[in-house]
């Protein structure tokens, strides 16, 4: 099985998802994480199995993320992630030739724009006006700085379509490998950008004990791109 399960119990997944596989694909005979986990839930035997999304990555991007295995557990947990008691914590590397690329520092910056999706399955930044536009709220730290490369890590305030991948774009610093947002070729592996899920917390929706997962490699920039 290609997704990771890092833990799991009776009300819920947390599993690490590989870049290039998508969380739902909709589509019959494309693999992908719900599929998986479902056959690894009905392979156990019981009932038909259920399996809540209650966030999502893009199929390009690798990281961190947590199913409900019942309704009730869904229901609370993604309430949490409505109200930013789940706490998602990214990590990217960005290309620029901007010498106002961030050097590494301690302090948080934190960029705030409106996004619209559109219906070729892109998003964009729009006026705070205009029909469907969204708000989208980010803080980033610099932890490292090279060149023209730089490895930032992410908290988001809200939980918009593309939003990390747009934002940083629009703020002139393109993550690396996501050509779809102005940058160029990744050193990633095949079917993935340098953007990972690295760190997830919530409530248990069941003891209401914080869970906390981070993972143990995290993204680092590369000595040659």
């Amino acid at each position: 099985m290609k997704t990771n399960i890092l833990y799991e119990d009776s009300d819920l997944f947390v599993c690490r998802k590989p870049a290039g596989l998508a969380v739902q694909s909709g589509r019959a005979f494309e693999p992908d994480m719900v599929s998986e986990l479902k056959n690894y839930l009905a392979q156990k035997g019981g009932p038909s199995p259920y399996l809540g999304v209650i966030h999502r990555l893009d199929r390009p991007v690798s990281g961190l993320l947590v199913f409900a295995k019942n309704k009730k557990a869904a229901a609370d947990l993604s309430a949490q992630s409505r109200s930013r008691q789940m706490e998602k914590t990214y990590r990217a590397i960005v290309v620029s030739e901007n010498p106002g690329l961030p050097r590494a520092s301690v302090k948080e910056e934190t960029l705030t724009d409106y996004i619209k999706k559109d219906a070729d399955n892109t998003a964009r930044i729009a006026r705070p006006e205009e029909p469907g536009a969204k708000l989208a709220q980010l803080s980033y730290r610099c932890l490292q700085r090279e060149g023209n490369l730089a490895l930032l890590e992410i908290s988001l305030k809200t939980g918009r379509y593309h939003q990390i991948r747009l934002q940083l774009s629009h703020a002139g610093m393109p993550i690396l490998g996501d050509t779809r947002y102005g940058a160029f070729d990744s050193p990633c592996s095949a079917g993935a950008i340098c953007l990972e899920a690295v760190k997830l917390s919530f409530l248990h929706p069941r003891t209401r004990k914080r869970i906390c997962y981070e993972l143990d490699e995290k993204m680092e920039l590369p000595k040659t791109i």
